[in-house]
Formats: C-alpha cells, sequence, structure tokens
C-alpha cells in the first residue's frame, strides 16, 4: 500500500500556480513510486484528508505579513478534528513572500508546535521579488518529502 502524501497549496496567480505545478512534479517523479499524492486548496481540504495522509506540505501566500487567509481558514478547520491522531505527522513549508515571510513562517510554525506535526525539513521562503529559480526550488521540496516519505525516513 503506497505511503499517502497531501500537499495544500494556496495559488490565487500564474506565479503561485508554477509552484503547486512544481511541487506537484516532484512528488510525482518518476523514480517514486510508492507514494500516492493528493493536492488540492485550502479551501477544499478537508480535516479527513489530513487523517488519511502521511506527511503533509503546505504552500502558501505571504499576505500582510502572515499566511493566506485561506490557508489559515484550512488550520481553523482541521486543528481539533486532526490533533490527537495525526501527532508527528512529517511536514514541510513552502512560503511565496513579497517581503521576508517572518510573520507567515512564525504563524505556522506555531501552529504545527500546537499540532504537534514534525518538520521534515526546514520552511523553504521564497522572498523577493520573482525568481525562476523558485520553482526548482518547490519541485525538489516536494521530491524529497515523497522520496523520504517512500524510504520511511519521514
Amino acid at each position: 500500500m503506497p505511503k499517502r502524501l497531501l500537499i495544500v497549496v494556496h495559488a490565487p496567480s500564474p506565479n503561485t500556480q508554477a509552484l503547486s505545478k512544481a511541487a506537484e512534479r516532484g512528488a510525482c517523479h518518476p523514480e517514486i513510486e510508492g507514494v500516492a499524492l493528493t493536492i488540492k486548496s485550502p479551501l477544499e481540504t478537508v480535516p479527513e484528508d489530513v487523517l488519511a495522509c502521511d506527511a503533509i506540505l503546505i504552500g502558501t501566500t505571504e499576505n500582510l505579513g502572515y499566511m493566506a487567509g485561506l490557508t489559515k481558514d484550512f488550520f481553523d478547520r482541521s486543528y481539533y478534528p486532526v490533533l490527537e491522531e495525526k501527532q508527528g505527522l512529517p511536514c514541510a513549508l513552502y512560503v511565496r513572500a513579497g517581503h521576508d515571510g517572518t510573520g507567515t513562517r512564525r504563524a505556522v510554525e506555531s501552529i504545527v508546535s500546537g499540532l504537534r506535526w514534525k518538520w521534515a525539513q526546514e520552511p523553504l521562503i521564497l522572498r523577493g521579488e520573482w525568481q525562476e529559480g523558485f520553482v526548482e526550488q518547490v519541485e525538489e521540496l516536494a521530491m524529497a518529502m515523497a522520496a523520504g516519505l517512500e524510504a520511511g525516513v519521514l
């Protein structure tokens, strides 16, 4: 039975949609066969999706120095329904930050700490003006998550 990776991604612009597609490509790398991928927007994601996954990757934008409202809504709806059953869930985060991403990172880290999830990797903060290299960084992050899940190290 394959391991399940859930990607919850807020992608309101062409650039963030490119990041979402990169995450999907990375998680579906041809050499990774033992991972089933579910990718959803924060609005579509329900607690049952989190309960069914073996690891989670969250992608959000920085909005007014905080995570996107829809990402916060996902956490608000999921927090208590998954709190007891998903402690230790491997997670990762990428933030598309027009500024420095500090507030967004801090807010997500606070929620993840309360959920008692474990970081598979340091949060990836994509700061400043758009750079094509952001796409490769997100693809590598998702590939590392999927490969780690398949190898049983997450």
